[in-house]
């Protein structure tokens, strides 16, 4: 953020609101829902300011969220980090990326005409037309995640028994990645989602710093080496799979520059798999604690597709996303200036309370949620979710007379992504 910024006399986040969004613990006990809901209703527009982080504006309100995702012109995805790090974080990945602020070279780190370019090679892939051949294929992997729960039961962990097999299969079956090489994958993805938890990371403590850069680095090359392989496979013997259509991919009749070509491969094994996890594991919490709505699903399947939509919202598996204002502008009437630092914040505007009910239910349509995104961002790889959750509980629902929780749920420990890490239940299968 610029010095000129904060001379100005703006509404700035009170040291406890602060406190709530830098801390990672607070994603893990819903307690950052509290600071949102303060910041809604008192200061939608805040800058935040610690000594350990660049300042940034903290955006919470749906309408403001909306309005800057769909104006990419203005503010930047690949001009500093898309998500939130600390200053020391920051410098590190700097210095070990040869100045450049993120260390995969994904859509979501790219501006236009870039983004575009490179969003169009697989653009038509993920479109409905193309998926619908895949349904049947998805479909035997959905029936056989029902049936390995239903032998383990009636008491599951849903989120190691079901939630996170079921989605990691279905990505790599469209990658065409063995199965010997699906527990890589895993390790891989909750490293790079899970750097705060170390549960999830295997680290001792929570990183940061140069631990943190050092860490994200080596999962990047780990990915890489494995995906280098991949694709020169590919190159060799094309296949009916999306990695063929990576490795193959040219434009201006040369290959894709091999960094771009990697970060695909990890956002969509990445993004494919933790977050479609983190919703399926939401909704299943949900019905555990509403039987009623179960009930009603049960009775009147045409409700899936909401219930899917819903959890989506809920969850909001990815927090936030960082911005870089390009030029002066306003947002929600606050000012802000070129080189500002944005924290778009999905988890407050998918429960503000003048666009969505205080509640999880499946009587809105359309459900408008932001989850996804909006925009040229809009997430690649949505439709595909949305399909992966409606077929598995097309599947599981009919089986299943009841779901009750045996224990309390826990979730990641993160300010980025995250999402149930446990959800044990007990059900009556039927």
């Amino acid at each position: 953020m610029t010095e000129t910024t904060a001379v100005f006399d703006v509404p700035k986040a009170p040291k406890s609101v602060v406190a709530t969004v830098l801390n990672p613990e607070c994603y893990a006990d819903d307690r950052i829902y509290e600071a949102y809901a303060w910041l809604r209703a008192n200061s939608p527009v805040a800058l935040v300011e610690h000594d350990d982080f660049d300042p940034f504006w903290i955006i919470t309100k749906y309408d403001d969220v909306r309005a800057v995702e769909l104006n990419s012109t203005v503010f930047r995805n690949s001009v500093r980090s898309y998500n939130l790090c600390d200053r020391k974080s920051i410098e590190h990945v700097l210095k070990i990326n040869d100045g450049s602020p993120n260390l995969i070279a994904s859509l979501v780190a790219m501006d236009a005409p870039q983004h575009s370019v490179y969003r169009r090679l697989t653009q038509n892939w993920f479109q409905g037309t193309n998926l619908k051949k895949r349904e049947d294929e998805i479909r035997v992997i959905a029936r056989q995640a029902v049936a390995n729960m239903i032998a383990i039961g009636p008491e599951v962990d849903f989120v190691s028994d079901l939630a996170t097999e079921y989605p990691l299969r279905v990505i790599m079956n469209i990658l065409g990645v063995q199965e010997a090489d699906w527990p890589l994958m895993l390790r891989l993805t909750q490293q790079n989602f899970g750097t705060k938890d170390p549960e999830l990371s295997g680290a001792a403590e929570p990183l940061k710093e140069e631990h943190y850069a050092n860490f994200m680095h080596d999962m990047v090359k780990a990915f890489s080496t494995f995906f280098t392989e991949v694709s020169n496979d590919r190159r060799r013997s094309p296949k009916e799979d999306l990695s063929s259509i990576i490795a193959n991919a040219t434009f201006d009749g040369a290959p894709i520059p091999y960094d771009i070509e990697m970060g695909y491969y990890i956002t969509i094994v990445t993004g494919g798999h933790d977050t479609t996890s983190s919703a399926t594991a939401t909704a299943v919490w949900q019905l555990a604690e509403k039987p009623e709505l179960l009930a009603r699903i049960k009775a009147d399947p045409t409700l899936i597709p909401h219930l899917v939509d819903e959890a989506v919202r809920w969850s909001s598996p990815v927090k936030h996303f960082m911005r870089t204002v390009g030029e002066d502008a306003t947002i929600g009437g606050q000012p802000v200036r070129v080189g500002d630092w944005v924290m778009l914040c999905y988890g407050s505007a998918n429960r503000d309370e003048d666009v969505f009910p205080p509640e999880f239910t499946v009587e809105r349509t359309p459900n408008r949620h932001l989850a996804f995104g909006i925009g040229p961002h809009l997430c690649l790889g949505q439709h595909l979710a949305k399909m992966e959750m409606r077929i598995l509980f097309e599947e599981l629902l009919p089986h299943i007379k009841s779901i009750n929780l045996r224990g309390v749920p826990k979730q990641s420990v993160d300010w980025f992504v995250n999402g149930p890490k446990t959800v044990p239940i007990t059900f009556e299968y039927e």
